[in-house]
């Protein structure tokens, strides 16, 4: 066969193929259905990085299926308060929501450990846990007896102790603070005379300006200027050491997740994954502006004192004891996420924690 020939055939062959493949994508587009969702989020839509997170999570999905699979997406409140998304997903209200596990723990304490504990992980060791440690199945199989399964979708890193109207100077300045605060958190300082209470983003700075409140915890820096906590609790703390590295996550409905194509239930969980570093890389942006700008309004920035952080971590150490005797759910999640965390301090502390430590302190000193 001479070289003409041959590229002629080449080219019927060639063509042949691209002509079957033109004449079946229409097929297996007809055979992907059209759904729409519905997400109801635990934030409102003036927190752009958390609740942009859900904007980004429904048009990924529609531009990986092609715009065959919608999410509508609703702010806290719109069909839901923010503290029942969970609620709402289980009893298919809605099919999905974008929500924080430990706002739960009044159903059970061992929600909190798929977000985050006292004195746990921070954002990387979280996102190894989840990923590459066990912690996504072990969350899953903790949420079957609520029908519903979670994927990481977002991490704020770790976050501020809170906004304070008068200032901490030891551990007795707690006593009998009315404190807004979220997860297992509010049980840790209740021993240390805090009275935990736990409100959606929207509804804390009515409370503290009118002063129901005499401190709240939220985010970080960017979100809580933007809620404008610095205006009526002047002392800025940090760090909240009961959010060192807290998962958001996309919670579907576990019968609605499961009758969806595997390439849609694909889709949802690399969306997930996306946002959930989109989410993290958006804060450490934000976060180191905002700062400087609170700063600059007269925020007195503070450092826990540390007869506070010592007589916390106590109390937390004392209250996982509690749990793993008493709630077998609890024992079956905590057991292997604290072998997790022993080896991952080990690890981290030998070049994460000097590498940091030397560059932080050699940038302080302005060198």
């Amino acid at each position: 066969m001479d070289r003409r020939q041959f590229l002629l055939k080449s080219g019927v062959v060639a063509g042949g193929a691209a002509a079957g493949g033109t004449l079946a994508a229409p097929a297996l587009a007809q055979e992907a259905p059209s759904i729409r969702w519905r997400l109801t989020s635990s934030f409102p839509n003036t927190l752009d990085t958390l609740y942009g997170n859900c904007q980004l999570f429904s048009r990924t999905i529609s531009e990986l299926t092609e715009g065959k699979f919608k999410i509508d997406i609703f702010p806290a409140g719109e069909l839901v308060p923010g503290l029942s998304a969970l609620d709402a997903v289980q009893d298919q209200t809605v099919e999905c929501a974008h929500t924080v596990l430990y706002y739960y723990v009044g159903k059970d304490p061992t929600f909190a450990i798929g977000s985050s504990i006292p004195f746990g992980l921070n954002a990387r060791q979280q996102n190894a846990w989840l990923y590459n440690g066990g912690g996504n199945e072990a969350i899953d199989q903790f949420l079957e007896a609520y029908n519903v399964v979670a994927r990481p979708g977002g991490n704020t890193g770790t976050q501020m102790g809170g906004w304070f109207r008068k200032e901490i100077n030891s551990v007795e300045d707690l006593k009998g603070l009315k404190m807004r605060i979220a997860g297992i958190a509010g049980q840790v300082l209740s021993p240390l005379g805090v009275i935990g209470q736990q409100l959606a983003g929207g509804d804390v700075y009515p409370a503290l300006e009118r002063g129901t409140l005499d401190a709240t915890e939220f985010v970080g820096p960017y979100d809580d200027e933007k809620l404008g906590f610095y205006q009526v609790a002047p002392y800025y703390y940090y760090p909240a050491f009961w959010e060192a590295g807290p998962t958001v996550h996309y919670v579907f409905n576990k019968a609605k997740y499961e009758e969806l194509p595997q390439s849609y239930r694909t889709a949802l969980d690399t969306a997930a994954k996306a946002c959930n570093i989109s989410m993290l890389a958006d804060y450490d942006t934000k976060n180191m502006t905002a700062i400087r700008s609170l700063v600059g309004k007269g925020v007195q920035l503070r450092a826990l004192p540390r007869d506070v952080m010592d007589a916390a971590y106590d109390s937390a150490q004392a209250l996982y004891r509690q749990l793993d005797e008493t709630n077998p759910k609890w024992k079956a999640l905590y057991d292997p996420w604290n072998q997790f965390r022993s080896q991952s301090y080990e690890w981290f502390r030998v070049a994460e924690y000097t590498n940091d430590t030397y560059n932080y302190s050699r940038q302080a000193a302005g060198n």
